[in-house]
């Protein structure tokens, strides 16, 4: 089966600090390591989405030799875009001026070059795409996948430490070297909830003018619903997925399953996510299962009768708790209580931190990357399971996207024997680099869309934004249009005119 066969990332090398800005926001640094993480990257001077995204494809290119005409299908899964026609195809006109550099054929004509969109499961999406296009049309071919995103809250709001910026590509073969992905055993899941997370187009009215040519992306959201949401479309989606398992106990999946990798906004949601999943596949099982949850009940001095009515069945109507101005409340408060009781039991060392530990320390570091946060860390998995000579051949992955508004994909994978030598590519901790530790001024400025308040880091072999059109005449047009410039290993950024590129539609 179809499935993936390299990873390359992009990280800005501009970092906050989450310890220095607790200390910038009296936040209590203890709360924050332990739920958040350790720091976020952002977007930098002459930076966009367009550009962290074919600055991660090229070195997925370089790091796996990828011959550009075999390229059939390049996606874009963002929910950062800045354009509202033109998308991969950005990217491909990037990457097509790299490799002319480099005195390489361009990528071919025959391209297929969709834009994935739906909140963080866009990348998801994308690579479902990529899988069906390798299994029927794209057979010979070879698709790359690249996830991009900028996660930006307004400062002072509760989001604003769950920031963070950067890419990820994946590599997808008909003959994978890392990850088999059965896509025929797969579980989706989508529900429209209205004000869980959205970026409407209204936000950008009466925004003041950046110096930096860009508008500023805060989504308007709902916290404590929007947790509720994540908790119930990925038990959506894991119903859905196990229904095809065939036979047994579905709360027996999560004792068998080697390794979960699932979205993550912030440190703690996927083992939340992952313990209430397991919470929910006992309520829907049978008497032995009851039994299990009417043990942790009494733990935790709930009843257990109580606990079965809220958790057992059908799903919660969010909407009607919008429309009942109930959209604050947990929707699951007993099940919740489970969950932090279970978090001193030697059930939540093996059904959570052993099933979501590989790798999930490194990211820590990265922040929130929407659509890339799920692909890195698969990444940083293989990464941490080469260094430590790991056997993972034939093993049961799980990889649970989640976007919000409200959809799930849960994707069972199986790792590819032999997948040592396409994980020592992988370029995790290249990625991560000697990072620029922003300050408090500075990190206002690039937030607030002031970046000459910040000196660029020098860029080297990658793409940046020479500048941004501002024609507008009868005979040409180019208002708002980003023009690119690919800066090779030995220059200085701003050492040649700009290549004009640009996106049309």
């Amino acid at each position: 089966m179809p499935g993936i066969s390299g990873l390359a990332l992009y990280l800005p090398p501009y970092r906050v600090n989450l310890e220095d800005w607790c200390s910038w926001n009296n936040q209590p640094w203890d709360k924050i390591r332990k739920v958040v993480g350790h720091s976020f990257r952002m977007r930098g001077p002459e930076q966009s989405v367009y550009t962290l995204a074919a600055n991660a494809v090229w070195r997925l290119i370089q790091a796996y030799d990828i011959d550009p005409q075999e390229i059939g299908y390049l996606a874009l899964g963002t929910e950062s875009s800045s354009d509202n026609s033109a998308g991969a195809v950005i990217v491909k006109g990037m990457l097509d001026d790299a490799l002319a550099t480099h005195g390489k054929p361009a990528m071919s004509r025959e391209c297929e070059v969709p834009e994935f969109k739906h909140a963080c499961l866009g990348g998801v999406y994308a690579m479902k795409g990529a899988l069906r296009f390798l299994a029927t049309d794209g057979a010979t071919r070879k698709a790359i996948v690249v996830c991009s995103d900028i996660a930006e809250y307004e400062r002072g709001s509760t989001g604003e430490p769950t920031q963070g910026a950067g890419a990820v590509a994946i590599l997808l073969e008909a003959e994978p070297k890392l990850l088999h992905v059965d896509l025929a055993r797969s579980g989706s899941a989508s529900d429209y909830r209205m004000v869980d997370f959205r970026k409407p187009f209204a936000r950008f009215r009466g925004q003041p003018q950046r110096s930096d040519g860009q508008m500023q992306d805060l989504p308007v959201f709902n916290g404590r619903y929007s947790t509720s949401c994540y908790v119930d479309a990925t038990r959506q989606a894991m119903n859905a997925m196990l229904a095809r398992q065939g036979g047994g106990r579905r709360a027996d999946y999560f004792h068998t399953v080697d390794a979960v990798f699932m979205h993550r906004p912030y440190h703690r949601m996927p083992s939340a996510g992952w313990a209430m999943a397991y919470l929910f596949a006992l309520a829907d099982g049978d008497a032995d299962n009851h039994a299990e949850l009417a043990e942790y009940a009494r733990g935790t001095g709930v009843d257990f009768n109580d606990l079965l009515a809220e958790i057992a069945g059908a799903s919660p109507n969010m909407r009607e708790r919008v429309a009942a101005g109930a959209s604050g409340d947990d929707a699951f408060p007993l099940a919740g209580d489970l969950m932090r009781y279970l978090r001193k039991t030697e059930l939540w060392t093996n059904l959570v931190a052993g099933k979501l530990g590989l790798g999930s320390d490194t990211m820590r570091d990265l922040g929130n990357l929407y659509t890339a946060a799920l692909p890195a860390w698969l990444a940083a998995g293989f990464t941490e399971a080469y260094d430590a000579t790991l056997a993972l051949g034939g093993q049961h992955w799980l990889a649970l996207g989640y976007g919000s508004g409200d959809a799930a994909e849960a994707l069972p994978m199986r790792v590819a024997e032999g997948w040592e030598a396409a994980a020592a590519k992988i370029n995790f901790q290249e990625a991560l680099g000697a990072p620029l530790n922003l300050d408090a001024n500075q990190y206002a400025a690039l937030h607030d869309g002031h970046p000459a308040d910040v000196e660029p880091a020098p860029a080297s072999d990658e793409f940046v934004v020479d500048h941004i059109g501002e024609t507008d005449q009868a005979d040409f047009r180019d208002v708002g249009i980003e023009y690119y410039r690919y800066v090779p290993a030995r220059e200085a950024n701003h050492a040649q005119p700009a290549t004009a590129h640009k996106a049309t539609g």
